[in-house]
């Protein structure tokens, strides 16, 4: 279970938007945020007044104005243009960047953007990745054992996506076919947040947001998404308060009554969660640092102190100094035996931590959300490794959790034992569960340490623990 943003990452790399309707409607009527562990806390996003600064001055306008319309633009109708480049020259000033070179910019139809999400996005995850990671997701109780992941993608991004900055042909699309409304508007505005951030501090070679360095630390690169969208998030918002017109709003509203998402309505409980992830909770974290130290200090956070965890963006307070203590685990393949081989090897973070106790598959064994919340709260670092026997088929998954202190790791213990009594029944006398094909075990290596494994066989269990325990 590579835990990129719904698995695939080439859709990471592309810093594909998914911000559908009601994320920018919920933002106008400051609704974007309410605390897990808290229900009764305000939901209210304060308004955002722009930071004074001596940067964003009429070069920036200058610049905009006086470039040339690429070629890829020529079919676009000349109100159309003047638009975008008037949102882009505000845009630039709101978040005090600017950019010499114009980028092409496209129109998509709804058939248009599910043709790319087929045949560009989706077009390096083979059958066989889709099978392994249902099969892990199964394991770690998130997805049941036979999901249609590939389609799920498909229809997915094709209902959610209201535009999107490609990187790889540094090119702007906005998906619509109902023209250049308030909503596609603001669109526009979030995406070239992501074209101005993309120019400065460039996504694959400076922050390291790419597919090798997202393979090896998810949890990282799920920060990096989050400061990503976080910052185009409140930059919109302060779009939308500053330059938003009435005829924006009316848009706005009329989309959000009649806007139906069924696909994601119906989605797995975690997916559903985890796909506003980097935007919500990244708004939260981008505007801590904003009122902290304005664009300045969320320009810090690109180029010199990067968030390295989901922790960092659930708890800003912890950024930057709480960063993760994650365990080196042996070679357990190696352990094994020759027919086993490493599959995957990565770590879940604080967020996953959380989905997996709280949003499992089954309603049945989810544990409360305040419950899981304050379980992962405490979390401390962890690795977790996929193994495969190539002679069986069969798979293994082993996590080693640190926790901040002892007394979190007890908390944590308590929630991932009620968690396997909810799942597979009551633990049998040697402390082990069984149930669903899987055999599972909890323990103990130290006061803030545990183990987690989860196994097709006993015999496989037992070894694997043996192995961690040396």
């Amino acid at each position: 279970m590579e835990k990129k943003n719904l698995v695939i990452i080439v859709l990471i790399a592309l810093v594909l938007l998914a911000v559908a309707a009601f994320f920018t409607i919920n933002l106008m009527r400051g609704l974007f945020y309410e605390r897990i562990n808290d229900p009764d806390a305000a939901s209210t996003l304060p308004y955002l007044e722009i930071q004074p600064s001596d940067s964003p001055t009429q070069e920036v306008a200058t610049s905009t104005q006086s470039a040339q319309s690429t070629p890829s633009e020529q079919s676009l109708a000349p109100d159309l243009i003047a638009q975008m480049d008037k949102i882009e020259e505000q845009v630039s000033i709101l978040r005090q960047l600017d950019i010499q070179t114009r980028i092409p910019r496209k129109i998509l139809s709804n058939a248009e953007l599910k043709d790319r999400v087929l045949n560009d996005f989706l077009e390096e995850y083979e059958k066989e990745d889709e099978i392994e990671d249902v099969k892990v997701l199964s394991l770690f109780g998130l997805l049941p054992k036979e999901f249609d992941l590939l389609n799920f993608y498909l229809d997915l991004y094709g209902e959610q996506i209201a535009g999107f900055y490609d990187t790889e042909e540094e090119t702007m699309y906005v998906v619509s076919d109902a023209g250049f409304g308030g909503m596609e508007r603001s669109t526009y505005a979030h995406e070239y947040v992501h074209v101005l951030q993309d120019e400065h501090f460039s996504f694959e070679e400076k922050l390291n947001f790419n597919d090798e360095a997202c393979e090896e630390d998810s949890e990282r690169c799920a920060a990096i998404q989050s400061l990503i969208e976080g910052d185009a998030m409140l930059t919109q918002n302060l779009w939308l308060q500053n330059y938003a017109t009435q005829q924006d709003y009316q848009d706005l509203q009329a989309f959000y009554s009649s806007y139906q998402s069924p696909i994601l309505d119906n989605a797995p409980e975690y997916m559903k969660v985890d796909f506003t992830f980097p935007y919500l909770y990244g708004a939260q974290f981008v505007q801590a640092l904003y009122s902290k130290g304005g664009y300045g200090l969320i320009d810090k956070a690109f180029s010199e102190q990067q968030p390295v965890s989901s922790e960092q963006i659930l708890h800003p307070e912890s950024y930057p100094d709480e960063a993760p203590n994650n365990p080196i685990l042996p070679d357990l393949a190696a352990g094994l035996g020759e027919k086993w081989e490493t599959r995957e090897e990565n770590t879940l973070g604080e967020w996953y931590t959380y989905l997996v106790l709280a949003k499992g598959y089954e309603s049945s064994y989810r544990l409360q959300d305040g419950i899981a919340f304050a379980a992962a709260e405490g979390w401390g670092g962890d690795r977790y490794v996929v193994l495969r026997n190539e002679s069986s088929g069969e798979y293994l998954v082993a996590t080693v959790f640190n926790w901040d202190d002892s007394a979190d790791a007890s908390e944590a213990l308590k929630a991932f034992q009620n968690y396997s009594n909810l799942r597979f029944g009551a633990a049998a006398a040697d402390g082990q569960w069984q149930g669903e094909g899987l055999f599972s075990s909890l323990y103990q290596t130290n006061p803030d340490s545990f183990v987690w494994i989860l196994a097709e066989s006993e015999q496989t269990l037992s070894a694997a623990r043996t192995l961690l325990q040396n």
